[in-house]
């Protein structure tokens, strides 16, 4: 098998020879005056007929017959036949276009026609050879479905399998849908740092480089927050920023440690602004990714069109695990109730962290419809103001859908003196072990200190919410190239 496939390569490389020795080297074309795609031809198909058009794309098909030869070309929008005759090319062209493989790339001059068997067709003038491939593709009906290789060989995956495209094409309708909503709003998009001396805004553990030029160790971003707070200090009152960040944990079907992230902060609001706010952009993204407010993912159905459920995490908890947290006063009695639930916790929880663990247990998995989760324990909450009727808990809601958290929101704390206690208690947190607490970031402390106004604030998972609107089954799925241990390792 090995020695046939090495003789087909050696035959791709024999043919590109023979074309460069008679000076018809297709490395050499720099540029093709394309005028359609083939979809648009389709589609406009009785404007266009018996009109000259120039396409390109590469041979996915090819049928040789004689004087008169078929094949087919796949450009971004999909795939378009072209009939290629002698008498129309010419002869030398016809020589050539007959040594042509499957996975070389053309252009195809001709007539928009229609064959015997109605097919919307391209009658030939003219085939450019405009890129030799020297590699097999996969065979045509078995594809490429070796799922790792798909995932390490992305531009063969796009190739051979048009819904992997079409996934992609719907991200960036995603974003793009995302943008034009918030700068209707009224925000402004921006970009902070992704090189930090501290990596703050999440509880995550960071990946650490280090800088040459001033020698100091700096980390990767793990979130946008304390950089776009900065900017609402400075006056900005409504900024945005969809970047990657990154966070040195596990892989699997949700997370991947490089991800896309989307940031919104806006002064005079609070997070019940930021509940309205991701109401309607996840309506207006749906209706423009999707053309519909309802959404299939797997074997659920999620209407974005009714009001999104409102509820707090000590009334969830209450109503899927039938355990009312108002009357557990200690951690002592937290802890107690865990043991009897066989829920393992760390010996720094406290009270609220039990509470989010019971919350992670019974409560995430029947959040399918969309529904806010409102008023999170302090204790996992360290940039967040405090409920004025009930210090224990904050302001803050996080966003599920399929029973997967889809956003993260606050009333931003704007006190510097309680954010220096919060960051402080975070750095308790770093000397007993916990690798994913905050360290103290004295210029972001010194911005607050300065006054930031009443402010909103909201991360969306990008990838989550691509996963979501193609019907996609695990991050990797919306990535383009997601990331793999090396194959050498």
């Amino acid at each position: 098998m090995a020695e046939d496939l090495n003789q087909l390569l050696k035959v791709r490389r024999e043919k590109l020879a023979n074309l460069q020795e008679a000076g018809k080297n297709p490395f050499e074309i720099t540029k093709c005056d394309v005028t359609h795609h083939s979809m648009e031809i389709k589609e406009n198909y009785d404007a266009l007929e018996g009109q000259t058009v120039t396409i390109a794309g590469r041979i996915m098909f090819k049928r040789v017959m004689g004087k008169a030869s078929f094949c087919n070309v796949q450009d971004l929008q999909g795939n378009i036949q072209a009939y290629v005759a002698r008498d129309n090319i010419g002869e030398d062209s016809y020589k050539d276009f007959k040594k042509y493989d499957v996975g070389d790339i053309v252009s195809v001059t001709g007539e928009v026609f229609k064959t015997k068997t109605e097919e919307i067709s391209i009658h030939a003038t003219e085939v450019v050879l405009l890129s030799k491939s020297l590699q097999i593709l996969p065979e045509k009906f078995h594809g490429l479905t070796d799922t790792d290789m798909r995932y390490r060989q992305r531009y063969v995956d796009l190739i051979m399998n048009q819904e992997v495209k079409d996934t992609f094409l719907k991200r960036s309708k995603v974003i793009r849908s995302i943008r034009n909503y918030l700068d209707e709003q009224g925000f402004m998009e921006v970009e902070t740092p992704i090189l930090v001396q501290n990596a703050g805004g999440a509880a995550a553990r960071p990946f650490n480089t280090h800088y040459n030029a001033l020698g100091e160790d700096l980390r990767l971003r793990i979130s946008l927050e304390l950089y776009l707070k900065r900017l609402i200090v400075g006056g900005l009152e409504k900024v945005y920023e969809i970047g990657r960040v990154f966070r040195n944990e596990g892989l699997d079907t949700r997370h991947n440690p490089e991800f896309t992230l989307m940031e919104l902060y806006q002064a005079y609001t609070d997070y019940h602004g930021m509940m309205d706010l991701t109401e309607k952009l996840y309506r207006y993204v749906a209706k423009e990714v999707t053309g519909s407010e309802i959404i299939h993912y797997g074997e659920h159905t999620m209407d974005l069109s009714k009001p999104f459920e409102r509820i707090t995490v000590v009334d969830a908890v209450k109503k899927y695990a039938g355990i009312d947290f108002n009357e557990i006063k200690t951690t002592e009695e937290a802890k107690t109730l865990a043991d009897e639930h066989h829920i393992e916790y760390e010996k720094r929880h406290e009270k609220g962290d039990i509470l989010n663990l019971f919350f992670e247990k019974y409560v995430e998995e029947h959040l399918i419809q969309p529904t806010f989760i409102m008023d999170h324990p302090i204790e996992i909450s360290p940039l967040t103001k405090k409920k004025p009727d009930n210090p224990e808990y904050v302001e803050r809601f996080e966003f599920f859908m399929n029973g997967w958290e889809m956003a993260n929101a606050y009333s931003e704390l704007n006190d510097p003196i309680d954010q220096r206690a919060r960051f402080e208690a975070q750095e308790a947190l770093i000397a007993q072990g916990d690798e994913e607490a905050n360290h103290i970031d004295e210029d972001f402390l010194n911005a607050l200190s300065i006054g930031m106004p009443p402010t909103g604030g909201i991360g969306f998972g990008i990838d989550r919410m691509v996963m979501m609107m193609t019907d996609s089954p695990a991050i990797r799925d919306v990535l383009l190239f997601p990331t793999l241990k090396s194959l050498d390792k």
